[in-house]
C-alpha cells in the first residue's frame, strides 16, 4: 500500500514535480495538499491517523514549516514527517529535529536520498 502523504509546499512547480516523482518513486499517494502552514495544521488533524508521511517544505506562502512540526509534534507511531528544503543550514537541520521532523533533505541535491529514504523500512504505513 502506498505511503499517504501529505505535501505541504507552496510552489505550484514544485508540486507538480514532486506528486509523479513520490508515486514512481517512493511509493508514496499524496492524499492532501497545503501552501500555508494553518492548512497543513488543518490538513494533518483533520485526516487523523489516514496519513503516514508529511513532506514540509520550511518556507511557505503564510507562515513556517517550524509551526507544522511544533504542531504535530505529537502523532501516531506510523506517521513520519520529513522537511524537503532548499535551506538546509545546520540551524535549520536542528530546529526541524528538535521540532520532531524525522529527517531533513536538500530540495536541491538530495532527492535521491528522500527517496531512498521514503522506501526504507523503517517507515511504516498506515495500519489497516
Amino acid at each position: 500500500m502506498p505511503l499517504q502523504t501529505v505535501l505541504i509546499e507552496d510552489s505550484t512547480t514544485i508540486r507538480e514535480a514532486l506528486i509523479p516523482a513520490l508515486a514512481d518513486l517512493a511509493n508514496a499517494e499524496v492524499v492532501a495538499l497545503a501552501e500555508t502552514a494553518s492548512e497543513a495544521v488543518t490538513v494533518l488533524k483533520n485526516l487523523g491517523n489516514a496519513w503516514d508521511l508529511a513532506v514540509v517544505d520550511l518556507f511557505l506562502r503564510e507562515g513556517s514549516g517550524l509551526t507544522v512540526l511544533r504542531a504535530c509534534k505529537e502523532r501516531a507511531s506510523h506517521q513520519r514527517m520529513v522537511v524537503l528544503t532548499n535551506y538546509p543550514t545546520e540551524e535549520m537541520r536542528r530546529r526541524s529535529l528538535e521540532l520532531g521532523a524525522d529527517a531533513l533533505f536538500d530540495k536541491s541535491n538530495e532527492l535521491d536520498r528522500f527517496f531512498e529514504w521514503c522506501l526504507s523500512p523503517g517507515i511504516p504505513h498506515s495500519p489497516g
